[in-house]
């Protein structure tokens, strides 16, 4: 039997649900529930508390352990729901034994947390997590030392720490030798990658190294990177390295220079379309993402009006809108808030750009040459991210040359040419 485990937020919370998964099993807790929560929003935990109530109703007989980021801030809040037989820290959370501690003594405490802000080490295992077997996430990165205005996460991920560039390269090998083909770099901060490390190397010289060290690793991305801490040796890679894919997420949040200031961001607005420039005339096809807050306290119509146009300017495609969404705890919930109607629509504006320009692109392409990496349900990812459609049955996690034959209907279709 595998643990039951119910995931709230991020991407990384869920690759890390598959650590805690591997420990459980490995401990032989098979009676448990795991609750695997964000802090977000207040929404976010919100529904994590009503998942833990509708799992005492319909489980009645299994434990249930709550962790995330939640449980790692608030820890007694939910030590006092009936339904709750532990909590286990964020940093606790990855370590086996602290599992195998729960199967030995389940009478043991009912708050198992550490103080995160302590926390220097980064557990090797917490490495890689396998999305199916299309690609494999690598965290090389946790935590955050910058305390945007909206944010709480870094109390719940503690400082920013690394892993070594020695256990990413063999990380990375092990991955390619089960048959992994494509690669994500993740962290909660992951441009601050190094700082912590001996020599202070920075993302792209770690990048660098891995790539050629691992020369049979065919494909490798990035997750969200904030927009002033691209580094030399990163320009260079997204300049020359065509293993590389041409696909940036830029943390962006806004488009405003006052707003950026009030969120405490290290960029301002010209930044994000700077740093646009500068990827396309390295590399013409480059395409972006970026995350969007709408609706952040004091924006007035002007100021929504300038991360509105940024879409255009910085040409960013694949957006993720949040409307603003207040965390007690944080400076941004003590400003004057914008009503939360008003969020919704300036959030639903964005979200209306954004499908508009991920329509064009994908129009674009239709003629192409592309290859892509087989996912489930006869799909598979461009080098842009690009999902396309096809016909055929392909083993998943595969490359495959493909030539995008129409857009319609919302989807991108496909045949394979090789």
């Amino acid at each position: 039997m595998t643990t039951d485990i119910l995931t709230f937020g991020c991407r990384l919370n869920a690759y890390e649900s598959e650590v805690i998964r591997s420990h459980t099993a490995a401990a032989g807790l098979d009676d448990v529930i795991v609750v695997n929560t964000c802090a977000v929003t207040k929404e976010a935990e919100r529904q994590a508390q009503q998942a833990i109530r509708k799992a005492r109703r319909q489980h009645p007989d299994k434990k249930i352990i709550v962790t995330g980021c939640a449980a790692q801030i608030s820890p007694e809040l939910y030590a006092d729901m009936d339904e709750v037989s532990h909590v286990v820290g964020n940093d606790l959370k990855l370590k086996g034994e602290t599992w195998a501690g729960l199967t030995r003594n389940p009478e043991s405490a009912s708050v198992i947390v550490n103080d995160i802000m302590t926390v220097e080490e980064t557990a090797s295992h917490l490495i890689d997590g396998l999305e199916g077997r299309a690609r494999a996430f690598l965290q090389v990165q946790q935590g955050c030392d910058h305390h945007c205005t909206f944010c709480i996460i870094p109390y719940g991920r503690g400082n920013s720490r690394s892993v070594s560039i020695g256990d990413i390269v063999n990380h990375t090998r092990h991955l390619v030798e089960q048959g992994v083909n494509e690669i994500v770099l993740t962290g909660v901060d992951v441009t601050s990658y190094g700082s912590d490390l001996p020599g202070q190397p920075k993302l792209g010289e770690m990048m660098k190294r891995l790539l050629t060290l691992v020369p049979e690793l065919p494909r490798i991305r990035l997750s969200s990177l904030d927009p002033v801490e691209i580094d030399d040796d990163l320009w260079r890679l997204i300049a020359e390295e065509e293993r590389l894919m041409p696909h940036l997420h830029l943390s962006a949040q806004a488009g405003d220079d006052m707003i950026l200031k009030r969120m405490k961001r290290r960029h301002l607005r010209q930044d994000i379309i700077d740093v646009a420039k500068r990827a396309k005339d390295l590399r013409p096809d480059i395409v972006f993402g970026a995350d969007l807050i709408a609706g952040f306290p004091t924006e007035t119509d002007e100021m929504f009006e300038n991360t509105f146009r940024v879409v255009e300017e910085a040409d960013l495609t694949y957006l993720h809108v949040f409307p603003y969404s207040e965390r007690e705890g944080t400076p941004a919930a003590k400003m004057p808030q914008v009503h939360k109607p008003l969020r919704k629509e300036r959030a639903g504006r964005l979200r209306e750009i954004g499908e508009k320009k991920e329509a064009a692109l994908y129009q674009s392409e239709v003629g192409k040459q592309r290859k892509i990496i087989i996912e489930k349900n006869q799909k598979g990812r461009t080098e842009h991210f690009i999902p396309v459609h096809f016909e055929g049955d392909v083993p998943e996690g595969a490359l495959k040359d493909v030539k995008i034959t129409s857009y319609q209907d919302g989807q991108v279709h496909g045949i394979l040419t090789g």
